[in-house]
């Protein structure tokens, strides 16, 4: 009978293997110094260097400052803003001018407060694009999204991180526990038969 319950075993030492393996990827958190050899898990031990590939990764495919200046510059943004300056002026004419002047307000008729509304709306407009591109330009010299990213990931805990990466990747963990239990069953029956033809 022993024989015939290779499979099991060598497929609970190809899940065993597979599952320490995984959390060596993680575990132990600080190294440790085992017979003048130190061992650490791989993401810790790697931390600073796998944040500064994914800084990069971030950076130069996902999200670039270009990008984000180019979505800035989109007319669409003026014209979806557009409405809230008009609101603001409209009340700033209405509202604060009388309280501010009360006399001026007597003044002026309502046509020339439209058409004061009207020249500041359309300078606003005109001015918006050379205000983003400004805007951006001082954003280029502070808004580095590669240092963001290296900064955040470094600065993770390894609690935090192995939370993240257990998140994305629990699925194709268990897989890989499952193919090492499944190889090993595999293993245990070639062993078999080898022992019953040999």
């Amino acid at each position: 009978m022993m024989i015939y319950s290779l499979p099991f075993i060598a497929a609970f030492i190809g899940w065993f293997t597979n599952w320490v393996a995984i959390k060596m990827l993680f575990h132990p958190r600080e190294p440790l110094n085992i017979l003048g050899y130190k061992l650490q898990g791989i993401f810790p031990k790697r931390q600073q260097q796998f944040a500064e590939k994914l800084g990069s990764l971030v950076a130069k495919e996902l999200i670039s400052f270009d990008d984000i200046s180019a979505k800035l510059h989109d007319p669409k943004i003026v014209q979806r803003a557009m409405p809230f300056i008009e609101e603001k002026i409209d009340g700033f004419i209405k509202v604060k001018l009388q309280e501010e002047m009360p006399l001026l307000s007597m003044f002026i008729k309502d046509d020339t407060l439209n058409s004061i509304k009207k020249g500041m709306v359309t300078e606003i407009e005109s001015l918006f694009p050379t205000l983003i591109e400004k805007m951006t330009d001082g954003m280029k010299q502070d808004l580095n999204v590669e240092k963001m990213v290296v900064d955040k990931v470094s600065n993770f805990s390894s609690d935090k991180l192995e939370e993240i990466l257990n998140a994305i990747m629990s699925k194709e963990f268990r897989f890989v526990e499952i193919i090492g239990a499944v190889l090993g069953f595999m293993v245990g029956c070639i062993q078999i038969l080898i022992a019953n033809f040999a």
